[in-house]
């Protein structure tokens, strides 16, 4: 079975391209540009890969507390 290993791999490969690309999209995201890409993934095997990876869109922002931080400069 090294194939599924190697596919994993670059499946691993690709996610964290994407996440490092694209860095306020999460796994869901990230799965559908995989499979506008010819990946088959669903989600929850992104999420899986996502996690052993450590990877975290950050978190959103509140409007008014980023606009009167902006302001504040």
């Amino acid at each position: 079975m090294p194939t599924v290993r190697a596919e994993e791999d670059l499946l691993t490969q690709a996610i964290v391209r994407l996440a490092c690309q694209y860095g306020r999209y999460g796994y869901r995201m990230v799965t559908g540009m995989l499979k506008l890409s010819g990946w088959r993934v669903g989600k929850d095997r992104v999420s899986r890969v996502w996690r052993k990876e450590g990877l975290k869109a950050p978190k959103k922002q509140n409007p008014r507390v980023r606009l009167r931080a902006e302001q504040a400069n």
